[in-house]
């Protein structure tokens, strides 16, 4: 059995038929279990497990161990006890065909793409006006990409910039939010990540130009979890306020990185942006920007409970590269490159270090 190769544990050759040519269309290969024993023996290492409706009293009476990524599926409309056997093995849902055929080869697909694993999410707030959140995260983004593979860079914050600029992505193709802020069901981590502007094995996925688009919370929350399966790390530059989809996207972090700077007007704002994080960030972490005016980055970091990582100095000339389309990150030696390695390598994102 592969890494893309799903389990089937049936004995209908109708649904059989049907589920072979759903993978074909994932680009999945299929590894199907007509007897209980042959089911077990691919049960633990399956990245996707499909329980026909015909074995799932079967399967359940083998006492199967708890996993995710189970899914009971049926050809027809399924019964009450259904629902209540397939909680009975752990499976996540009852898949109905054909009427969720688009949602099963969305899911395979994610299984061909790796999306067993999931990707870490770190999100950037900034602690007051101008720290350099949203510099900062393009910049850890960038340098992630050189070496962990797909990352996806989230602008979540609707009255920014715009962090595609910031990350000299403007004028590359792909979708927005405005696309997709109103759209409802699963994404396909793959269809997302073709359709966002990228370049290097970095996405962005950022606001159009213009007004500003109501993004509804299922959006946020399916957007991401397709980001999560199907990237190596995500990033997300969030808003310093605590509005629904930055609480969204907050719960869904594990790990926060506040950019704090080292005056005293803007540690007392880092401290209020603090307080709102605590409740919902899980592990966080500071990064401090400037030269020191009578703070120091380990006083901040004392003043606000936040253990610091890295203590940024200002980068020369960083207005000009970014305002020429060039990104924030010119070389691994510069702050901001520095203080993003140190950031990765906290959260176990590990990159080779400069001298």
């Amino acid at each position: 059995m592969t890494a893309a190769t799903a389990l089937l544990i049936t004995r209908d050759e109708v649904l059989l038929e049907d589920v072979l040519r759903l993978t074909a269309a994932a680009g999945v290969d299929l590894d199907v279990a007509h007897e209980s024993a042959a089911a077990l023996r691919g049960w633990a290492s399956a990245p996707v497990v499909l329980v026909g409706a015909d074995q799932l009293s079967v399967v359940s009476a083998q006492h199967p161990v708890r996993r995710e990524q189970v899914h009971v599926v049926t050809g027809t409309t399924a019964p009450d006890d259904l629902f209540r056997a397939a909680l009975a093995i752990g499976a996540e849902n009852v898949v109905e065909l054909p009427a969720a055929e688009t949602w099963l080869v969305e899911l395979l697909t994610d299984v061909a793409d790796g999306g067993a694993r999931r990707a870490t999410t770190i999100g950037v707030v900034g602690g007051s006006g101008g720290a350099g959140a949203t510099t900062f995260a393009a910049a850890l983004a960038l340098t992630a990409a050189l070496d962990t593979g797909h990352v996806l860079l989230i602008d979540a914050d609707p009255l920014g910039g715009g962090i595609d600029r910031v990350a000299g992505f403007e004028d590359l193709d792909g979708i927005r939010w405005d696309s997709l802020a109103s759209t409802t069901g699963r994404f396909s981590s793959r269809s997302l990540r073709e359709a966002l502007p990228q370049r290097d094995g970095l996405a962005v996925l950022t606001w159009a130009s213009g007004s500003h688009c109501r993004t509804e919370a299922v959006a946020v929350r399916e957007v991401l979890s397709a980001a999560q399966r199907g990237c190596d790390l995500v990033v997300v530059d969030l808003a310093r306020y605590p509005d629904p989809m930055t609480i969204e996207v907050l719960s869904r972090c594990d790990h926060v990185v506040l950019v704090a700077g080292l005056t005293v007007s803007a540690v007392a704002a880092a401290s209020r942006v603090a307080a709102y994080l605590q409740d919902s960030a899980r592990d966080m972490h500071l990064v401090t920007r400037g030269r020191a005016a009578g703070l120091g980055a380990a006083d901040v970091s004392r003043a606000l409970g936040i253990p610091l990582v890295a203590a940024m100095a200002n980068q020369r000339r960083l207005v000009e590269s970014v305002d020429l389309g060039l990104g924030p990150v010119q070389a691994r030696r510069g702050p901001l490159a520095r203080a993003a390695i140190a950031v990765l390598d906290r959260v176990g994102q590990t990159l080779p270090r400069v001298a």
